[in-house]
């Protein structure tokens, strides 16, 4: 069996000294697509941010992209976002530049320098969301599912092993929803595991994948239905 992509054994989230999350026991493997769902406020932005080491957890055992996320060195959790593309509600991009400009940004950022090996990589990036035409499009000029995909694309430049999707269908319609979810899917199933959290349970209905519910202080995975 392959090596998990995360894995967290009795784990405990606190905020300051306020618990979190109690007792996870959470794994990931390669090429899985995995749904979190849970209200607002239950934790699951708290746990998300555990994984690219935005946020402390305490635990018998905390791995993510073959990081131990227990005594990670500040010097390391670059490389550790490396392996990591996060897809975030809001998209996040910056206005003033266009998407060739806002993938470069992040190539850059990452430690990218030879400006012919960044190019290709964001060619082939816009081409696995379907926007090899819009690269010198700025934000505004696109539609919010097209932005998503740049989004998308964006977490998909350093060949990540973990795709972290915090809601990315929250600002979009029914039909950008669905398209969105569907990428998402054909993407772990090209082998980079997903986790997104998410509300849209008719997406969940037609891309089927495993299911953790966050509540109650706790994480579990759901029944198979």
């Amino acid at each position: 069996m392959s090596q998990p992509i995360v894995q967290i054994t009795n784990g405990n989230i606190f905020h300051g000294k306020t618990l979190i999350l109690s007792d996870l026991n959470f794994d990931i493997q390669p090429g899985e697509f995995v749904y979190l769902i849970g209200k607002s406020g239950s934790g699951k932005s708290s746990f998300l941010k555990t994984l690219y080491s935005d946020q402390d957890i305490q635990a018998q055992h905390a791995e993510c992209c073959g990081y131990n996320l227990l005594n990670i060195k500040r010097k390391e959790v670059p490389f550790l976002r490396r392996k990591i593309g996060i897809v975030f509600q809001e998209f996040e991009l910056l206005n003033d530049r266009t998407v060739f400009e806002n993938l470069a940004f992040v190539l850059q950022a990452t430690g990218w320098k030879a400006e012919s090996a960044m190019k290709s990589r964001i060619e082939t990036s816009l081409e696995s969301v379907g926007l090899h035409d819009k690269g010198d499009k700025k934000p505004h000029q696109l539609s919010g599912g097209e932005r998503q995909r740049v989004a998308i694309a964006r977490a998909l430049l350093n060949t990540p092993s973990l795709i972290i999707a915090d809601e990315p269908t929250g600002n979009l319609d029914p039909q950008m929803s669905m398209e969105i979810t569907e990428l998402l899917y054909q993407i772990s199933q090209s082998g980079t595991a997903v986790l997104m959290a998410s509300h849209d349970y008719i997406a969940m209905q037609r891309f089927v994948g495993d299911v953790w519910v966050c509540q109650g202080q706790s994480i579990k995975r759901a029944e198979p239905r």
